[in-house]
Parts: C-alpha cells; sequence; structure tokens
C-alpha cells in the first residue's frame, strides 16, 4: 500500500543497523527523525546520507533508559519537521551484555531493561495515540530469535528476558490498536554480521545473516497493510528451530 507522507523515526539511527534502517526507509520516501544517545557526529552523517535520497532529516538526542526523554523523544519526532507528522517508528535501541548469570550486576539489568523493553514501551506508549489519531502508522520493535522460547540462556539472561517482553508488549499493543490503521510487529535477527557473538556452527543456515536482510524484513513490515500484525518474523537461518 502506499503510505501518506510522514516521519520515521529510528532509534539509534546514528550508525550500524538504526543506519541501514534509516536510509531504507528514506529510500521508501519517508522523512526520517535520526535518534542517537551520545554519537552525535554520526548521526550527522546518518541525517546527510538520508536527504541525498531526497527526504528532509532531523536529528535528535535522548537517553531513552530515562522513560520520560522516550516520550519526549517521540513527541519531538511528531513536530520535528514541519508537515511530517510521526508515520513509522522503529524501535532499535538495545544494548547487550554477555556475562555469566552470577556475574550479572544490578546495573547490568537496569540496562538491559531499560533500553531494551522499558524505551521500547515508553516510545510505543507515546506513539500510539499520535498514530492512532492520524489513521495510519507503523510500529517495528527489533527483538531477538528465540526470545520466545523458554530456552535456558544463562549468559545473556536479562537480555533474553527484555526482548522476550518486546514481544509480549508488541502482541498487545497490536490487540490495542487493531483496526485503527496502525500495526505493531516484531523484527528478530539471530546472529547477524555485526554482532558480537558469532556462534555459526548452531546456525542451520551456516553463515550470519547480513545487516541488508534485516532490514528487508523491517521494509515488510512498513509495506504491508495494517492487517498484518502482531507478528514475529525472525531473521535467523533457522537458529534456535
Amino acid at each position: 500500500m502506499t503510505a501518506p507522507t510522514g516521519t520515521a523515526l529510528v532509534t539509534g539511527a546514528a550508525r550500524g543497523i538504526g543506519r541501514a534502517l534509516a536510509l531504507a526507509l528514506a529510500a521508501e520516501g519517508f522523512n526520517v527523525a535520526v535518534h542517537y544517545r551520545g554519537s552525535d557526529s554520526d548521526a550527522q552523517e546518518t541525517a546527510r546520507l538520508c536527504e541525498l535520497k531526497g527526504v528532509q532529516a532531523a536529528i535528535l538526542q535522548a537517553d531513552l533508559t530515562q522513560p520520560q526523554q522516550a516520550r519526549e523523544l517521540v513527541q519531538r519526532a511528531q513536530t520535528a519537521l514541519p508537515g511530517s507528522p510521526l508515520a513509522v517508528l522503529v524501535n532499535n535501541v538495545g544494548n547487550y551484555v554477555h556475562k555469566p548469570l552470577l556475574d550479572t550486576t544490578d546495573a547490568d539489568w537496569a540496562e538491559m531493561l531499560g533500553s531494551n523493553l522499558i524505551a521500547t514501551f515508553a516510545t510505543c506508549q507515546a506513539a500510539a495515540p499520535l498514530l492512532r489519531e492520524s489513521g495510519y502508522g507503523r510500529i517495528i520493535n527489533l527483538g531477538y530469535a528465540g526470545a520466545g522460547n523458554l530456552v535456558a540462556r544463562p549468559g545473556i539472561v536479562p537480555y533474553v528476558i527484555a526482548k522476550a517482553g518486546v514481544l509480549h508488549l508488541s502482541r498487545a499493543l497490536a490487540v490495542t490498536l487493531a483496526g485503527s490503521g496502525v500495526s505493531v510487529n516484531v523484527v528478530s535477527p539471530g546472529v547477524i554480521e555485526t554482532s558480537i557473538s558469532q556462534p555459526l556452527r548452531e546456525i542451520p543456515a551456516g553463515r550470519p545473516g547480513t545487516v541488508a536482510e534485516l532490514v528487508d524484513a523491517a521494509l515488510y513490515f512498513v509495506r504491508a497493510s495494517d492487517y498484518v500484525t502482531g507478528q514475529e518474523l525472525e531473521v535467523a537461518g533457522g537458529w534456535n528451530l
């Protein structure tokens, strides 16, 4: 379907997967709100690359582990580019810690839950009424392949718990917004070429996924009708099946 003109907010868009998502949405014709926490120069470059695709870009700083800043970010994205209200929210931010369970600190828990789950809740909560009022919206949250399976992962417990929460949150929000023109879906990467850990022997496909493959999955949900909602699309090469 053809989306109305609007702004796509991509969290953590200064570099890496976030930048790739921002550029892909710019290529789709969306203006882009480039969020960053500390990488101002990288965010500036992302915005410049988006503008080369013929769209407008705004650069917005926020620490999304602070719920109030996360909600304010959405409100700023709504008005950052005049005549271009929020149409797409991509929650890409989410830190990752790999550490033995008994060595995991309170700070590790706070960072994993804060950056992966609480930030996603806060941005979605702020974006939902804006998108519902406009009658169009796409929310895409990044999950983690296999997070919905109750399998022990002692090295990444808080991360997996946070991503399982993202999956449940997204499904509940999809039901809440169903019929309003707004869809909520999850793209769950497994091992990607940029991943810190590369357990290739565990992947049936025998290789890591590419950033481009992950971006394509997100674009599917952007392009699909709002009847496609509450779904998880794993980009994982058969990992965890």
